[in-house]
């Protein structure tokens, strides 16, 4: 496996696996058992690899010969830790920034639902709360149904070309709510827009993870969650505008904000498909030249130090090329991989408790008696604080390399304001019900952590893509259980729904420990094991094994 260099860090020969000091160490892995046993370091930084048998036989990382960065792959090559930061700043700019702008697009189309409740669209369309949740539950079953399709034809026809097309799809769909005549209309359209959008995250966590190390990943995650939360502030005040054409040619308010927005997804997607470039030594655009010009982003040294990072880090990378399928039987290894079955568990529920409330937030401001405008104003704060959360929490767990216990402060937060929901009278002031549903709706987003852990302790390209999509799946289970919560003979306290979120937040606190416990229960058995090996021993094993990623001895979990 080819890993960072051990000759600039003889110090560190001694360091625990879970080491947070800052080490430089560039170039290659040496044959000597000096770097056993302790971290692989990129850069200047804790950026720790999953594997812990560097230095150990130099090339059994080597890549496919088919993978699209071999021509750039050297065990042999050294860089220094400040070009490497350099490069991700460019990545940061051009690939990151670009995602997260194609996120605000599908949050714009997917959530602007919520402000066109705001303006009377049930009644307009003669539906009530149930045909509303109902049309929801059609949307995130054929979302979560689309999830492993998409990455079946995300991995074989490459994100950057996929991806554009989901979204020209799912912007036509959009645009044509602006012409929903009643419930049934209503709930086709929402059908469609699921089986379109589903399977957008986890291609885009896919085509990140091409760019960016597993510790890089968690941090560019919470700014792609942070654009979609951005798009809730912006699509507010684009609401407040768009609605204000209500009668214009004799149209509701809310057909126009689906017509417009709808729109200018359909612009992003467009643009999207011609500045995507496939990978990092692919950059250069052979047929329209104004995004990434005919000599690409990159040079020679940049791409290669961007490929062999990327390998030191997960080897498991160059396992495929970025146009290569996947087949049912990694399927179904993704699936009966137990390991991976705390992180589904926990996927199903951590958001349970504070989705209904998110869901009809404006409907419950509508019913304290705020009109169209003000309400979809009132929704901002919650929206900054969900930012603030979810930046700070992200750090939080990177800092201290801590993703469970982290996690386990959005049960923490959640369940106390639940309590106060739940018990707080029916003549209470309609100020305090909207602080208590913005603190629920800003709450602690740890998703990016979540999805981080996912994809980090899939522990091989083949797997990984799978797991975001079944992790996903799970989410979205836990959002068709979470639309049918509130019910309609339960308005306007919904005090039995209350209830079952309140079980649902305990249940949480039970989830996010175990799985702690677990992960820290299985590489303290592996490291027994790997510790009682010697150097021999470990060089035969990597050799022969027939372990593959999570599996192998040498591989720990993230927790």
């Amino acid at each position: 496996m080819a890993y960072p260099s051990t000759t600039a860090a003889k110090s560190t020969s001694d360091l625990p696996t879970d080491s947070k000091s800052e080490v430089v160490i560039v170039g290659s892995a040496s044959n000597s058992d000096t770097s056993v046993n302790k971290p692989g370091f990129l850069g200047k930084g804790r950026y720790g690899t999953t594997f812990v048998s560097q230095g150990l036989g130099k090339d059994h990382g080597r890549p496919v010969e088919s993978y699209e960065g071999i021509h750039r792959y050297d065990p042999e090559f050294e860089w220094e830790p400040e070009e490497e930061k350099k490069i991700v700043r460019k990545i940061d700019k051009r690939i990151c920034t670009w995602v997260c702008l194609m996120f605000f697009a599908l949050q714009l189309d997917r959530a602007n639902i919520s402000q066109a409740l705001s303006d009377n669209m049930l009644d307009d369309l003669n539906m009530n709360t149930n045909d509303y949740n109902y049309g929801q539950t059609i949307f995130f079953l054929c979302f979560l149904g689309a999830e492993l399709p998409s990455q079946l034809l995300s991995k074989k026809l490459g994100p950057d070309n996929w991806i554009p097309v989901q979204m020209v799809a799912w912007s036509l769909v959009a645009s044509l709510q602006a012409f929903l005549s009643g419930r049934n209309s209503f709930f086709a359209c929402r059908a469609l827009l699921g089986l379109i959008e589903g399977g957008f995250i986890p291609d885009n966590i896919l085509y990140l993870s091409y760019f960016y190390t597993g510790w890089e990943l968690p941090a560019r995650l919470s700014w792609f969650w942070v654009s979609y939360q951005s798009t809730s502030i912006i699509s507010a005040f684009l609401a407040f505008g768009i609605l204000h054409l209500h009668g214009y040619n004799g149209m509701e308010g809310w057909r126009w904000l689906f017509a417009l927005e709808g729109m200018l997804t359909g612009c992003i997607g467009i643009a999207s498909w011609f500045y995507l470039p496939p990978s990092p030594t692919q950059t250069a655009s052979k047929t329209w030249n104004i995004f990434r010009g005919k000599d690409g982003w990159f040079n020679e040294r940049e791409e290669k130090i961007m490929v062999n990072r990327i390998l030191r880090d997960d080897p498991s990378k160059g396992d495929m090329h970025n146009r290569q399928g996947l087949s049912i039987s990694m399927l179904w290894a993704a699936i009966k991989d137990y390991h991976m079955w705390p992180i589904y568990l926990i996927g199903l529920s951590w958001l349970i408790p504070n989705s209904p409330i998110s869901a009809y937030l404006t409907l419950q401001l509508r019913s304290l008696g705020f009109g169209t405008f003000e309400t979809n104003l009132l929704t901002i704060p919650a929206s900054v604080l969900f930012i603030l959360q979810l930046l700070f929490w992200t750090y939080i767990s990177e800092r201290f390399n801590e993703r469970f216990l982290v996690g386990l402060m959005s049960q923490i937060w959640a369940l106390p304001l639940l309590i106060a929901v739940e018990f707080l009278s029916s003549d209470a002031s309609p100020w305090t019900r909207w602080v208590l549903s913005t603190l629920l709706v800003g709450h602690p987003y740890i998703h990016a952590i979540l999805v981080g852990i996912t994809s980090r302790n899939a522990g091989a390209v083949r797997t990984r893509t799978f797991a975001s999509a079944l992790y996903n799946m799970c989410v979205q289970a836990g959002s068709i259980i979470s639309q049918n919560i509130y019910r309609d003979d339960d308005k306007p306290l919904y005090r039995r729904g209350n209830k079952v979120l309140i079980s649902i937040c305990v249940y949480n606190f039970v989830l996010f420990v175990g799985a702690k416990l677990y992960y820290v229960g299985v590489n303290r058995k592996r490291e027994g094991i790997w510790k009682g090996m010697n150097q021999e021993e470990r060089e035969v094993y990597l050799e022969t094994t027939k372990d593959r990623g999570n599996k192998r001895l040498d591989f720990r979990f993230t927790h």
